[in-house]
């Protein structure tokens, strides 16, 4: 070799399980980019640098690569109950428990905005099993805000209290997307946009004391 020859560089071999995490996180960022339906395997192969055998070899099909995605999302949705459930804890008072818990919502879907707009952007071309995922997390959020609402007004009939959670649930799911789009709002604005609206329009109903002004 030659004083001014360089060795060849070397690229280092990836296991099976690299491989499958490289794939796995290409594809979420094509999947969030141009939706499930647009996507083909073979853009998802070429960004990865493999052929696209090989991206069936691992995992099947189009559908097998976003269930492998939405296996993660799994252990994700199992986090956000968990951080949302624990801020939510250490609310003073009806307000202060919804603040905490979006704030906590917001946070995560902002650390997990491709996942989050993949799940949202088209939900009608994903497969079955995708979009009884997305309604998992909407029950699992449905499941804490609504005893918040049911605490403090005892007086409101089950079905107002389903209905206005739901009503919360959709704003939450809508403003995380614009976020997505806007990316300098902060989790800490974007619950106090979604409770300027949401808990004032529901403040006569549920305590006409409670003014998000002064929290």
């Amino acid at each position: 070799m030659t004083p001014n020859t360089k060795a060849p560089v070397r690229r280092k071999r990836m296991s099976r399980a690299e491989r499958e995490s490289q794939m796995l996180e290409v594809a979420e960022e094509v999947f969030a980019e141009q939706g499930y339906r647009a996507t083909s395997m073979e853009e998802i192969a070429e960004r990865c640098g493999v052929s696209k055998p090989m991206l069936y070899e691992h995992f099947g099909s189009k559908d097998g690569l976003l269930l492998a995605i939405l296996a993660i999302l799994a252990r994700a949705r199992a986090e956000l109950h968990h951080v949302t459930s624990e801020a939510m804890a250490l609310g003073r008072d009806p307000l202060d428990v919804l603040y905490r818990g979006l704030v906590a919502y917001y946070s995560f879907t902002r650390d997990h905005s491709r996942s989050f707009a993949l799940l949202m952007h088209e939900p009608m071309a994903l497969p079955d099993a995708t979009i009884e995922a997305i309604e998992d997390v909407r029950r699992q959020q449905h499941g804490l805000i609504a005893p918040v609402l049911a605490s403090q007004a005892p007086h409101l009939d089950p079905v107002q209290v389903e209905a206005y959670t739901e009503i919360i649930i959709g704003a939450c799911e809508r403003i995380s997307l614009w976020c997505t789009r806007r990316p300098e709002i902060t989790p800490e604005e974007a619950t106090r946009y979604t409770l300027d609206l949401c808990w004032s329009g529901l403040s006569g109903t549920i305590n006409p004391e409670n003014d998000i002004s002064g929290s």
